[in-house]
């Protein structure tokens, strides 16, 4: 396995030693365990570790209340932590704060161990949860781009339907094929990559409403599902006629076009031409060649529907926009 250190990895040292720093500098007592909240709060977004520090932030400041009440009220024994804790994690579960259970139950850790509830004690606790949440908080402010690696995922996402298309014109034009379909398992691996990428890159933006990634990954992941469909249809026509070589001009040049762009309204007009052209053309002489002339009627279809799924995005697209610039203006 190939050693590495990522910036996740960093960030969480360089944290964790500047909050117990700053917690030590403060004089503060357990100072060691704002570190603990600072590794536990650095997350891979920065939404997810405002929801996380939240969630720790919440449940620390509810277990002293807690803790006075069940250690003061009954007794500093071990038993009474047990019974505090299967009624303290209910509830912070119950406010959607299940995150915040482990950093809680170091913070009724001290007060069991100071072996009284005061004011400076109070003080103290909030100081070390203040700091460690406060530093991870600061550190996960900076996270890396990630457009640059979204756009390559694009870039051979399109190069990879570019080559099923043309495999596809070429079986339409001369019924022989050596394709070997490298490209269909490997856009459904990029496809959960990118999709998985584009999610934390969302993450990473609080003012960010539309994930366009997301939705153009989604957009590709449709069509390719649509491909799939078209390959049997294509594989199963026994014999070229002229229907077959007006689809393979049409299809070789939609690939040559395979782009983020809003050209869909373009290809379906010409789809719809072809399909007219067809209907105006001689009726079949054999069974053989209805059978070719359905099918290809049926690929046209498909590819109808493959066109109308990207002019739907770019209606998601537009919209996007218009709100972005209504927010700038």
């Amino acid at each position: 396995m190939k050693f590495r250190i990522g910036y996740r990895t960093i960030k969480t040292a360089v944290g964790t030693a500047f909050s117990i720093l700053i917690a030590q500098q403060l004089g503060l007592n357990n100072f060691a365990s704002a570190g603990i909240l600072t590794i536990l709060c650095i997350q891979v977004t920065k939404r997810r570790s405002l929801r996380t520090a939240w969630d720790r932030f919440l449940a620390c400041v509810l277990a002293m209340p807690f803790s006075a009440l069940f250690f003061e009220g009954i007794s500093y024994h071990p038993i009474v932590i047990g019974v505090m804790l299967i009624l303290f994690i209910p509830t912070i579960v119950m406010l959607k704060a299940p995150d915040g259970i482990v950093t809680s139950s170091v913070i009724i850790l001290h007060v069991f161990m100071a072996r009284q509830i005061t004011l400076a004690l109070f003080l103290n606790e909030l100081g070390v949860i203040t700091v460690g949440i406060g530093v991870a908080l600061l550190i996960n402010l900076y996270m890396p781009s990630v457009d640059r690696k979204l756009r390559d995922y694009q870039v051979m996402i399109e190069d990879n339907f570019k080559l099923i298309l043309l495999e596809i014109v070429r079986y339409l034009r001369t019924g022989e094929s050596s394709w070997d379909g490298k490209e269909i398992t490997e856009s459904a691996k990029l496809f959960d990559e990118a999709k998985m990428l584009a999610l934390r890159d969302f993450e990473n933006h609080f003012l960010r409403e539309e994930n366009l990634y997301f939705e153009y990954f989604k957009m590709r992941e449709k069509q390719f599902e649509i491909l799939e469909r078209v390959l049997p249809i294509v594989t199963s026509l026994t014999s070229t006629v002229v229907q077959g070589k007006m689809v393979a001009a049409f299809l070789e040049e939609l690939s040559e076009n395979i782009h983020p762009g809003n050209t869909a309204h373009i290809y379906i007009d010409k789809l719809r031409e072809m399909k007219k052209e067809f209907e105006e053309m001689e009726l079949p002489k054999t069974r053989e060649e209805f059978e070719v002339r359905a099918a290809l009627l049926q690929l046209v279809n498909e590819m109808n529907e493959y066109l109308i799924i990207k002019s739907s995005f770019h209606v998601i697209q537009t919209s996007a926009h218009e709100k972005k610039k209504a927010v700038v203006n």
